[in-house]
């Protein structure tokens, strides 16, 4: 005897409006609609205030972080104490991917610098998901490659080039990293505070002021209130990248 097939569960807005969210990021972008419902249903969403500490460096890492919104600063602490800051990452961005893959401490610290909202995921969830979806794996080696390249440019920046070169870098990596692309200019909403900027490029907060000022006189940048607009990115990027 057949027996009619149960309906299909309606969709919940809400639950449509974290998968489509999930589905803009791009370690999560080719999963089947059933698997990102269930990632929806098992992650959680936090918030936190602007100036949180997130994560701490070297504290066991249980979980992988998707920014829904809001921008956080990943740094570490040198031998006496001072702040060094690796990345700033905004929305679609995630973080703590490292110890997901390892299981060992934290690298280095997350900490809010606006209010931000944070989707989590566990790590025996992330884990499984990326057995029963390869393409997650290899969408997560890809990001994980993009970065170690960051980074490797970050280190030849430090190492060889003088302050304007390293503040010039600095502002090609937020470009990159939170800037919005107009018909070829770059906008970057709400720059870092000149002390964060200063210790992304290892120089000074007067270096960063004077630096970024010399620019605005040569006509490559603009600054409207806490908005870094590159007037020319691609002009920009040649003359310093």
């Amino acid at each position: 005897m057949n027996h009619p097939s149960a309906p299909h569960q309606p969709i919940s807005s809400e639950l449509a409006e974290a998968m489509e969210f999930l589905r803009s990021v791009p370690v999560f972008a080719d999963i089947e609609a059933l698997e990102l419902g269930k990632i929806v249903r098992v992650g959680v969403r936090k918030k936190y205030k602007k100036g949180t500490i997130i994560l701490l460096e070297e504290e066991t890492g249980a979980a992988l972080f998707v920014i829904i919104s809001g921008k956080v600063k990943i740094v570490r602490t040198d031998e006496d104490g001072r702040e060094v800051i690796l990345s700033i990452l905004g929305e679609n961005d995630f973080f703590g991917e490292m110890s997901i893959l390892d299981g060992l401490s934290r690298s280095a610290s997350v900490i809010a610098i606006t209010k931000t909202e944070l989707f989590m995921i566990h790590r025996r969830d992330f884990l499984k998901l990326m057995q029963d979806v390869p393409s997650v794996a290899i969408a997560l080696l890809k990001e994980m490659t993009l970065r170690i390249r960051k980074a490797d440019a970050q280190i030849k920046s430090l190492s060889l080039k003088d302050a304007t070169g390293r503040v010039a870098n600095v502002i090609l990596q937020l470009a990159d990293d939170i800037g919005t692309i107009r018909k070829g200019r770059v906008e970057i909403d709400e720059l870092p505070l000149q002390q964060d900027l200063a210790n992304m490029a290892g120089t000074s907060r007067e270096t960063i002021s004077r630096v970024i000022h010399s620019f605005i006189k040569k006509g490559l940048v603009e600054m409207r209130g806490n908005k870094l607009i590159i007037i020319d990115y691609d002009k920009f990027k040649s003359l310093f990248a």
